[in-house]
């Protein structure tokens, strides 16, 4: 599942970060950027809020940081919500 596809007050785990860019196939600096902020394998996020029209920006929480990510950016992170704290 994705990131992007989670609702709003829940938590998952992420399971990983898609580097590679869907229109030429190389490394996504995007994706790149997320993990030097904190959005690695193992770590808890927290859909906090979105967006009102489209859903986009989403208000994002790891630990006490929350970060505002575009809906793109959010379709490059993987999540398991199974087994994540409620």
């Amino acid at each position: 599942m994705l990131l992007s596809e989670l609702k709003v007050k829940q938590a998952a785990v992420i399971q990983k970060i898609n580097h590679l860019n869907a229109v030429d196939g190389q490394d996504d600096l995007i994706a790149s950027r997320l993990e030097t902020l904190g959005f690695l394998p193992g770590t808890l996020v927290k859909i906090i809020a979105r967006g009102v029209f489209g859903g986009d920006p989403i208000l994002i929480q790891i630990g006490f940081t929350r970060f505002a990510l575009r809906k793109f950016e959010a379709e490059k992170i993987e999540v398991n919500h199974e087994g994540a704290p409620v």
